[in-house]
């Protein structure tokens, strides 16, 4: 039963053109609707990111350093396989991305979240779906900077050889990662306190023109290979490998993104379903188009010798390469912030479910109000907004504690991996589907897209049975899964 939190809808409720049955006009009253907003002849806060500024944003949560295993995936089952595996991978995860965006319309103006839908479907469930999402954003981001730990050594052993001589060597204190990951936090503690995407976009633009700058590098080492690099070994239209085995879960978890679906569609000026489809599409699009052109390139340079990372391949005495692998330091370090955003996001809802169910805020029709100018209420939450000092707290939490553990760590690969198992199956399969199948299950004019929906749920629970059972195998042989 869909809840109305204490508010005595006007109206019956609707069902829209998705079968999703619309309380909003129920809620706002006779003429009004969440998209109108009005609420008794005041006008709703609207957002402000760009169509732009959207899909940036949601390109760089999903490119990650995972797109440097795309040629070995290639390798380990041919290069047609290896491609259609990747668009398929792709393809799924636009369709849980495109389900969680009609989800959202259900929820209160510009308030949704996996909390909200939750209490629309399964409230009981809401904290648990809240708390596995946190824990899965925070373990990535404590991945980045342990990714940062390890590659700005050998970053700066390159750069200096080659722009200084082969026997200067850099000082001591620059080969030890854990003095890098201490001066990063300089950047990424402000761009952490962000309170909204849309405050980001500048920095995913760096990280995207970061990405373009790998991908020419594997074109033009193609073309023009480099002094030193391996000779290119056999190439293969279709050739299954045991190591697919490994490689495939690196490609469906490769457009992970959907736990900034949600703030994107509450921040984007206009949140239409149009809109919503031209920024999912936008992205992940962006994504597999980068993903191919890595994979196939990067496969046709080194055939079955590619390795796990292409970058590594290639030999870092140029200078093009040694600023390449500084690009992936880039790209990883203004990745951090976009795994922040929703972890303190869902452990708000954690700490204080009430936020979710707020009434939706209200501003004067006076034009030229900024929202973040509304008082606050008696508690400091702004209209069921975060209040400033939980947002302190919640942010200094997270960084604190993922800074203290990748300064101390060097490896949290099997942990991550059971992470990555357990968190993006739920959040990018599992709960898309689960939330639009229980919404519409009872509608007869959207059955196709209901059932397509409980499809991927079932496809989620498949991938998350998988990918635990693989890396549990792992364990048992002395190994490690696959990386998420």
């Amino acid at each position: 039963m869909v809840q109305t939190y204490g508010v005595a809808p006007e109206h019956p409720a609707e069902t829209d053109e998705h079968g999703i049955v619309d309380e909003s006009r129920a809620l706002l009253g006779s003429g009004s609707s969440a998209s109108s907003g009005r609420v008794q002849g005041k006008k709703l806060a609207d957002g402000h990111a760009t169509l732009v500024s959207c899909i940036s944003n949601l390109s760089n949560t999903i490119i990650g350093s995972g797109m440097l295993t795309f040629p070995l995936a290639l390798a380990s089952a041919g290069m047609i396989p290896g491609m259609i595996t990747c668009v398929l991978s792709g393809s799924v995860a636009a369709f849980g991305l495109y389900l969680l965006s009609l989800c959202a319309t259900k929820a209160q103006h510009r308030r949704a979240s996996f909390h909200a839908i939750s209490q629309l479907t399964f409230p009981g469930a809401a904290v648990f779906f809240d708390a596995a999402i946190a824990t899965k954003c925070f373990g990535v981001s404590i991945s980045y900077l342990i990714i940062i730990k390890g590659l700005m050594p050998n970053v700066v052993l390159s750069l200096y050889h080659d722009l200084t001589s082969e026997t200067t060597n850099p000082p001591e204190w620059a080969l030890n990662g854990s003095n890098w990951i201490t001066i990063f936090m300089l950047v990424l503690i402000p761009l952490s306190f962000m309170k909204h995407l849309h405050s980001l976009r500048h920095t995913s633009y760096v990280a995207l023109f970061s990405v373009a700058y790998l991908v020419i590098i594997v074109i033009k080492c193609y073309f023009w290979p480099l002094k030193g690099m391996t000779p290119p070994g056999e190439i293969r239209l279709i050739h299954f490998t045991p190591s697919f085995v490994s490689t495939f879960p690196v490609q469906v978890f490769a457009f992970t993104c959907a736990q900034n679906l949600f703030p994107i569609y509450n921040e984007v000026k206009t949140n239409s379903q149009a809109r919503l489809n031209t920024i999912i599409g936008g992205s992940i699009g962006a994504a597999t188009l980068t993903y191919e052109i890595i994979a196939v390139f990067g496969y046709l340079t080194f055939g079955n010798k590619v390795g796990a990372n292409i970058i590594a391949m290639y030999p870092s005495t140029s200078l093009f390469i040694a600023i390449g692998q500084l690009a992936i330091v880039i790209l990883v370090l203004f990745s951090y912030p976009l795994q922040v955003h929703p972890c303190r996001n869902c452990l708000d809802k954690v700490f204080h479910p009430a936020h979710a169910i707020s009434p939706p805020k209200v501003v004067s029709a006076t034009e030229g109000e900024d929202e973040d100018d509304l008082a606050e209420d008696e508690h400091g939450h702004g209209h069921g907004e975060m209040s400033k000092f939980k947002h302190i707290v919640l942010t200094s939490a997270i960084i604190a504690c993922g800074f203290t553990v990748a300064y101390l760590v060097d490896d949290l690969q099997l942990v991550l991996s059971f992470v990555g198992a357990t968190g993006s199956t739920t959040i990018s399969f599992i709960l898309p589907g689960l939330f639009y199948w229980k919404l519409t299950r009872d509608d007869p004019s959207v059955r196709r897209l209901n059932m397509g929906a409980f499809g991927l749920m079932i496809y989620g629970i498949c991938v998350f049975v998988f990918c635990l059972g693989f890396n549990i195998y792992g364990i048992v042989k002395g190994g490690s899964g696959p990386a998420h």
